[in-house]
């Protein structure tokens, strides 16, 4: 059963800031954190709606794993909601990045290396327990496991960006021709409190901008106006995630002049070692590049980079909530959601286990944290302490 009565716009700020601090790993550990928070935890919603939306932002360009916040926050509090959960998850490390690009801090001595690699050490557990919840409750057929088998395999033999949405498609189409078609259950119903008229303007909005901010900026010569095109632009074309926007990043702003090669390489190493979405790095390079004075270059960069998931999820969710209570449609989704367990269960071996167990003191290490969310059910940010003081003590 999910929850019944909404949470304030001050609580879901104060929940998702918990998460802004302690979600470290990436997009692929944000998706455990959150399924962990809201589905486990808080009962916002039900394992089904949740592995829908996910399934949802992977279709979408931009931050995945920033979506499903926002869709969370606009869940329960409207666009005020959206926006507090967007500033929660996101100013912790846009801040920390900022303070970097400024020169405050090495990114070498952002966090001390036991700590960081405490930090992964709980990444992986809590990639590891997700991938087991949603298996048990979307992988429970011959079919849905082969399909969850199929996606890992082609995405840990052919690991390329276009593969996962083509192995997305490739899911629903087996799903909607091969799997069941069950009536759709009571609690599986994400809220949205937008109308489908606003979501048809919204999705206008975002076409408008990414096609009439390119000529605004050749006709009216403004830095800040440059900065919020090129990063606006950047947000809603990129697809794969956080880990994809880094090159794409370094491809539009190093070979152009904007930021030299060793200050864009300082800021990649800061934005792989601070909590929280990986586009936060747009307020580094924003800061970096001295286009606006300093901080305002930065909040610019943020807004633009972000502001395309705010109108593709505002104005995609009315629809899609329309969509996924057809009983086609409900067995694509089966389909689909079986894929994105495959390809979470992909990404926890690579580049999550891959990249973080080195010895067999660390797997030691994860199966305790494993144990400790999946049988103790103590809390993730508990872990994360633990983890991180740990690190530091080593």
């Amino acid at each position: 059963m999910t929850s019944e009565k909404p949470a304030s716009v001050l609580s879901i700020l104060l929940i998702f800031l918990r998460l802004g601090l302690t979600s470290f790993g990436g997009p692929v550990a944000h998706i455990g954190y959150f399924r962990e928070e809201f589905v486990n935890r808080r009962k916002w919603l039900s394992d089904q709606s949740y592995a829908d939306l996910v399934a949802l932002c992977q279709f979408l360009p931009g931050p995945a794993s920033s979506q499903v916040g926002l869709a969370l926050g606009m869940s329960q509090g409207g666009f005020r909601g959206a926006l507090a959960a967007w500033c929660g998850f996101t100013l912790p490390s846009a801040i920390a990045l900022i303070l970097v690009a400024y020169g405050a801090t090495l990114p070498d001595g952002l966090i001390s290396a036991g700590v960081v690699q405490g930090l992964k050490l709980i990444a992986v557990a809590v990639v590891a327990h997700a991938v087991w919840g949603m298996a048990q409750n979307l992988c429970r057929g011959r079919i849905e496991i082969a399909i969850m088998l199929a996606a890992a395999c082609a995405m840990l033999v052919m690991p390329t960006v276009w593969l996962q949405p083509a192995l997305i498609l490739l899911a629903a189409l087996v799903g909607w021709l091969l799997l069941e078609r069950k009536a759709d259950a009571e609690d599986a119903h994400l809220p949205v409190k937008v109308s489908l008229v606003a979501g048809k303007r919204l999705l206008l909005i975002f076409a408008a901008l990414l096609v009439l901010l390119p000529l605004l900026t050749a006709l009216v010569p403004s830095a800040g106006l440059t900065l919020f095109d090129l990063f606006y632009r950047i947000g809603s074309l990129v697809f794969g995630g956080g880990h994809v926007v880094l090159p794409l990043l370094q491809a539009e702003t190093v070979p152009t002049g904007m930021i030299n090669d060793d200050l864009f390489l300082a800021g990649y190493g800061a934005a792989q070692a601070v909590p929280g979405p990986l586009f936060t790095f747009a307020a580094y390079l924003g800061t970096a590049m001295n286009t606006l004075p300093g901080w305002l270059g930065g909040l610019i960069a943020l807004v633009a980079i972000f502001t395309p998931s705010f109108l593709l999820v505002a104005g995609v969710l009315p629809f899609w909530e329309q969509l996924r209570r057809r009983t086609g449609v409900r067995a694509a989704l089966a389909g689909v959601n079986a894929a994105v367990v495959g390809l979470l269960l992909a990404a926890l071996y690579s580049p999550i286990w891959t990249g973080t167990l080195h010895a067999p003191v660390h797997f030691a290490l994860v199966l305790l944290a494993f144990a400790a969310l999946q049988i103790w059910k103590l809390p993730v940010w508990l872990l994360v302490l633990l983890y991180a003081l740990g690190g530091w003590l080593a």
